[in-house]
């Protein structure tokens, strides 16, 4: 007579964590693991700076924005003013992620430039914890525009509490596909299917448009993509183009005029999608059919990013209305191109923190360290003036820990620094 016997398995959330795949598809390096983590403490915690983003509005940012990129936002209305719900958009390969800050900023102004809509982004520590990986090297830029570490328990809590969370199913290996993969979707990782389940988060994926033609120069190699992420903690490597970065800095953050367009489409009911895998357990479903269903919802992203190519992709730099943009900004132009992005970028994050310049020439002088940019091999002139110069210009004078805390280098655990209390909505 045979033997019988059952086995039960009750997954934790740790066990949970563990076994689906990690948001960043690149394993955690050494050098991340050296990251300190921010100390715990039950005071809430956020470092989304308000009034820096209001500045960002009303200022450069809009420019570049609206006159350089052009950014156009189609199917807006689709997108509710409260979640929890997830925007999932197509990475652009083989350039500096411009185009997430052209979305994010696209989203939020749709909504009224309200606190309570402002989306959240979750994003690959690496671009904290590398100081190149931030534009021209401003402290905390990312986590100050709005963005929360990318952990399972991080995107947990973000949905848990009703947050609007952008998130590149792609990953880090989206943004180093190079130019010869355009338009093509990387696998999409199944985690969030688990947290778009449990919350019930509809998700909505968006259809990058022309964003793709922002460096059109570069093709990368995934051996060496792997090489210079474990060397540096740049997880792509785009040739030629890296070469001349390594040469001119200015050159890292170069982004030609593509007019971005970001095409909203229908959200997709994460759950039903499960149940017609043939699970109804939405608080752990199976992991082959929540990497069943990742896959389906890529294949739906990847139908309607053909069909927005088709239609708006034709002409991905439209110079003519780049021309009739640019006059509306010609007393402000060169601060608008690339040319002038060290300067448009870091004078005004620093002017918030020393007095007025007291005449031009010294307004010039103060910030002389910024034409390091441009010269040869001004990467290491760069670092140097961060070591020897004061805040807010460099780190000299700080304490390791006053240092890490103001440059963002650390490792934000929503476990041990939670959010403060959701604001409720403004009324109609």
């Amino acid at each position: 007579m045979a033997n019988h016997f059952d086995i039960d398995f009750t997954f934790t959330r740790d066990d949970l964590t563990a076994l689906f795949e990690p948001f960043d598809p690149l394993e955690q390096t050494a050098e991340e693991a050296k990251i300190p983590a921010l100390p715990a403490s039950s005071e809430p915690f956020d470092p989304i700076d308000w009034a820096y983003l209001s500045l960002l509005g009303k200022g450069y940012l809009r420019d570049l924005i609206h006159h350089y990129f052009r950014g156009e936002l189609v199917g807006a209305d689709k997108i509710p003013e409260q979640g929890p719900l997830i925007v999932a958009p197509n990475h652009s390969g083989n350039a500096f992620p411009h185009d997430a800050m052209v979305l994010d900023a696209l989203l939020w102004q749709a909504q009224g430039f309200k606190r309570e809509t402002k989306f959240r982004s979750v994003f690959s520590p690496k671009l904290a914890a590398t100081w190149w990986m931030r534009p021209f090297g401003l402290d905390n830029w990312w986590r100050r525009a709005g963005g929360v570490d990318m952990t399972f328990d991080n995107y947990d809590a973000l949905l848990k509490r009703g947050e609007k969370v952008i998130y590149y199913p792609e990953g880090v290996p989206g943004i180093g596909k190079g130019f010869l993969k355009r338009y093509q979707l990387q696998h999409y990782y199944s985690s969030f299917v688990v947290l778009a389940a449990r919350y019930e988060a509809p998700v909505y994926p968006v259809s990058v448009v022309n964003a793709e033609w922002v460096n059109p120069t570069s093709v990368t190699f995934a051996p060496l993509n792997t090489l210079f992420d474990k060397l540096f903690g740049l997880p792509f490597f785009p040739v030629p183009i890296v070469f001349l970065a390594f040469l001119f800095p200015f050159i890292f953050y170069l982004a030609f005029p593509c007019k971005m367009i970001f095409v909203i489409g229908d959200p997709i009911d994460v759950r039903a999608l499960l149940e017609e895998e043939g699970t109804d357990d939405h608080q752990q479903p199976d992991r082959a059919q929540t990497q069943r269903v990742a896959e389906r919802i890529r294949q739906v992203a990847q139908e309607q990013l053909n069909e927005a190519v088709a239609t708006y992709g034709q002409k991905p730099y439209d110079l003519g209305s780049l021309k009739q943009r640019l006059r509306k900004v010609r007393g402000r132009i060169w601060r608008t191109i690339p040319l002038g992005w060290p300067f448009t970028f870091v004078q005004p994050d620093r002017d918030r923190d020393r007095p007025p310049a007291a005449n031009r020439l010294h307004a010039f002088i103060r910030d002389l360290d910024l034409l390091a940019y441009y010269l040869p091999f001004g990467w290491f002139l760069l670092a140097l003036m961060r070591a020897m110069r004061r805040p807010p210009y460099g780190y000299r004078g700080l304490t390791k820990a006053e240092r890490t805390e103001r440059e963002g280098t650390y490792r934000w655990s929503l476990k041990t620094r939670p959010l403060p209390k959701k604001e409720p909505p403004s009324p109609s």
